[in-house]
């Protein structure tokens, strides 16, 4: 079954990977009127859009998702932090990611499924899947530059009034999303193709959860528009609920969902990238065990809870951060899960150290780690590219959210069916979230974390720490952050510890390398590691305009010289 799909995602991207997805091939073997002609066809066009949004590990060398965009966020303290400062606003379209070249790819999807001698529901059915692609685009786009124009069809050259038509507003780009979900959402069936391996009516319910999340959040903090936060976080809320309603997913083990060599019958798993050895590899688990890493923040670690359910500050059962068994002692599990608790590594000493001395084995599978394929870019574990542990809790912050726009108050049955079920999980097993009077609790006891933001309402901190602690290093923390509206705590002078690692002493580590620095003193002879020690290397200023991209200077031309104005983004001109 594994080659069998790969060789079909193969072939389709074969066919359709040009500029505009459709190659012209030979004039008497496959043309637009006899390609689409049966079922078989359409289901092997769709295959073409699956690697541009199902990337799970990558491929080879490149990267996916997971364990990406390294240091621009709170999670990682790496030596030299990443910065929120261009070079330059991108000259060219591909280089800004200013293209329209997938969404015409669906356009020409939806249109053409329309003319294939198949059953009407099936037809509604691969109209749902261009449209589900359509959306996913656009999301896409509007995260990365608010305004966009809306194409509801494919285009010709000739169009030129439309090709170089004004940005449309981000809400009415967006309604047009939220009305393509739903059509999928009503359309694509339950049943289609391998489970896991292809869009059904789950996949589509479960990123309507993320994408509606998102943009819900970012009209509740950017653009105060309660109306349609309320509109979109309903949206994200009614998804997930219909996944979680179904029964069709429930939580295995934390860990398995990222280090698996197969993924075949997770139960956690809506939708999966499957990697074959020799044929299809990645390097992630590579990364996690031969590799130095960049390590995570003491900012990151001090957010998992203890194991009786409270923030570190407030918990008896805390042993405090000097020496990493204590550290890591009566901890919400999925520390262990994520973290290697029984050792630090450390620069000098250990050819895969850590910046910060705490190293990450999520996505290490042990049983492959000293064979060739567990190292460098031939890793074949499989990939979650959407699974039952998001839902549940895109649910519960879309719950919180929405009672803070108008809708109807966070209760305990919308915890218990969410938050409490990933605390639930097998191997983790923490008190229960309670919400008391509206605010976040453990056994009854009300609480309130010292470390809190002020700006952040106690339950939505609470939430909001669930999220971080659940999908950490998934690729989700950036977009987080700038949905929130909180590009804030990615400085390393006002939030000094997303600059630190573990505390050590360094006489207890002979070998230790003189690269490694403690409290921004290469005299200090013990504290906390600090990876980015000089003042040069501080992300200190982050202005409003890094919430969105700049659009691409030859862009702003090619629309100049054909008397349209395309304005760029604020702060970027």
């Amino acid at each position: 079954m594994k080659t069998r799909i790969i060789t079909a995602l193969f072939f389709a991207l074969g066919l359709f990977s040009c500029e505009d997805f459709l190659e012209t091939p030979p004039a008497d073997t496959l043309t637009d009127e006899t390609y689409w002609t049966n079922e078989a066809s359409v289901r092997t066009f769709s295959y073409g859009f699956y690697t541009a949004y199902f990337t799970g590990y990558g491929s080879g060398n490149t990267w996916g998702r997971y364990f990406s965009g390294q240091g621009l966020n709170d999670d990682f303290a790496p030596s030299a932090p990443a910065q929120f400062t261009p070079n330059a606003v991108p000259a060219t379209a591909s280089a800004a990611g200013w293209t329209f070249t997938w969404v015409r790819k669906a356009n020409i999807f939806i249109n053409r499924v329309q003319q294939v001698p198949m059953e009407q529901a099936a037809i509604n059915h691969w109209r749902g899947i261009g449209r589900f692609f359509r959306g996913m685009e656009y999301h896409d786009l509007v995260k990365n530059f608010g305004d966009v124009p809306w194409y509801s069809n494919s285009l010709t050259e000739s169009e030129v009034e439309q090709l170089y038509k004004p940005r449309d507003s981000r809400t009415l780009v967006m309604d047009s999303v939220l009305a393509d979900f739903r059509y999928a959402a009503e359309h694509v069936r339950l049943e289609n193709g391998t489970k896991g391996l292809t869009v059904n009516k789950d996949v589509v319910l479960a990123y309507m959860s993320r994408i509606f999340l998102f943009e819900g959040t970012w009209q509740k903090y950017h653009n105060n528009n309660s109306a349609k936060a309320a509109e979109y976080l309903e949206a994200a809320k009614w998804a997930a609920n219909e996944v979680i309603k179904s029964g069709r997913y429930r939580l295995g083990n934390y860990r398995e969902v990222f280090n698996s060599l197969s993924l075949v019958g997770n139960p956690e798993v809506i939708l999966y990238r499957e990697y074959v050895a020799g044929t299809l590899t990645h390097a992630l688990n590579s990364y996690n065990n031969k590799e130095p890493q960049t390590g995570p923040s003491k900012d990151l670690i001090d957010s998992y809870l203890a194991n009786d359910g409270l923030p570190i500050d407030l918990s008896p059962a805390y042993k405090g951060d000097q020496g990493i068994a204590n550290q890591m002692a009566n901890r919400d599990p999925r520390i262990a899960q994520t973290f290697v608790t029984s050792q630090l590594r450390l620069n000098g000493i250990a050819g895969n150290y850590s910046t910060t001395g705490i190293a990450t084995h999520k996505f290490l599978n042990e049983s492959i780690k000293d064979l060739p394929e567990g190292s460098l870019s031939g890793n074949p574990t499989d990939a979650p590219v959407i699974r039952y542990g998001e839902v549940l809790i895109n649910y519960a912050e879309a719950a919180a959210e929405l009672a803070t726009v108008g809708g109807p108050a966070l209760t305990q049955n919308d915890l218990d069916i969410s938050v409490n079920v990933l605390r639930s999980r097998p191997g983790i097993n923490i008190p229960h979230l309670q919400v008391v009077s509206g605010e976040p609790a453990v056994n009854g006891q009300v609480y309130d974390d010292p470390d809190r933001d002020p700006s952040v309402p106690a339950m939505i901190w609470e939430i909001r720490r669930e999220r971080r602690i659940e999908l950490v290093f998934e690729g989700f923390r950036l977009d987080d952050l700038k949905r929130w509206k909180k590009l804030e705590y990615t400085n390393t002078v006002t939030n000094p510890e997303i600059n630190m690692g573990a505390w050590i002493r360094k006489a207890d580590h002979p070998g230790i390398s003189a690269a490694v620095v403690l409290d921004k003193d290469q005299a200090d002879t013990e504290g906390y590691i600090t990876p980015a020690w000089t003042a040069a290397t501080q992300r200190t200023s982050i202005p409003d305009k890094y919430y969105l991209n700049p659009l691409p200077l030859d862009q702003i031309v090619l629309y100049k010289e054909r008397g349209v104005t395309l304005t760029q983004n604020p702060g970027w001109e």
